[in-house]
This record gives structure tokens, C-alpha cells and sequence, in this order.
């Protein structure tokens, strides 16, 4: 058999991690290559793939019940890392996917702030910054 060149790190992250029926013919190729030679690298592009579901899961499915099951198949993998870091902050990561409410309003806020801050950076003083911050609200 022929030497096979070895994908690129972005390439086998976007081949590992995209849909099937999204890969054009060589792309599918290199895929099943890729699994054939490193089958580990395969099984952690499987459990990347398999983290989104229970991310973009809706309110009808157990997030959670997915979301421990999701884990207790990536312990022990190349994935390992990345579970212990989830692990160290466990409950914050399981809020955010089961709690039906966002700081996307506050953050939009903080944004705001930033983005006015930072265009009279240099320019005005703290007076004249906060009469602006109170009259845009």
C-alpha cells in the first residue's frame, strides 16, 4: 500500500468532527483512513461529535441524564483532559445546560459599557464618561 500523507491537525478536526452526509467523496476516503490507522483519534471524533448532543438537545430530552452518560464514556480516552476540566467545575457546567435562564442581557450590557469605554479611551475624564453611560440608558 501506498504511504499515506498525514492530514493536517485542523483538517482531521473538521473531518472528525463534521457530518457524514456533509463530506464530499475524498473527504470520506480520508475519514475511513484516518479510523483505520488511528482508531483512538476516530473514538475521540465520535465523543466530540456525540458532546453536541446534549448541548443543542431542547427542554424535551434529559440534558443531564445525556450529559453524565456523555462523560462516563469519555473518561479514559483522549478526551480525558478535557473530563477532568468539566469534572473541576461540574456544577456550573451542569446549570448551564439544564437552567432555562441567561446572562445574555447583562452581557449585552457589559458590551455596551466596554464599547463606549473604549471609544473615549484617552479622550474625555470619568465626568464626561459618566454623563454619557447615563444618557445612552
Amino acid at each position: 500500500m501506498a504511504a499515506w500523507p498525514a492530514p493536517s491537525s485542523r483538517c482531521c478536526a473538521k473531518l472528525l468532527t463534521a457530518e457524514a452526509d456533509k463530506l464530499d467523496a475524498q473527504e470520506s476516503v480520508s475519514l475511513t483512513r484516518l479510523a483505520e490507522v488511528v482508531p483512538d483519534l476516530a473514538r475521540a471524533g465520535e465523543l466530540a461529535a456525540g458532546f453536541a448532543g446534549p448541548i443543542k438537545n431542547k427542554a424535551g430530552e434529559d440534558r443531564a441524564a445525556q450529559f453524565k452518560a456523555w462523560l462516563a464514556r469519555a473518561r479514559g480516552t483522549e478526551l480525558n483532559a478535557f473530563v477532568r476540566g468539566i469534572d473541576r467545575d461540574y456544577d456550573a457546567v451542569l446549570a448551564a445546560l439544564v437552567e432555562t435562564w441567561s446572562t445574555g442581557p447583562v452581557e449585552g450590557q457589559i458590551n455596551r459599557l466596554k464599547l463606549l469605554k473604549r471609544s473615549m479611551y484617552g479622550r474625555a475624564s470619568h465626568d464626561l464618561l459618566r454623563q454619557r453611560v447615563l444618557a445612552a440608558a
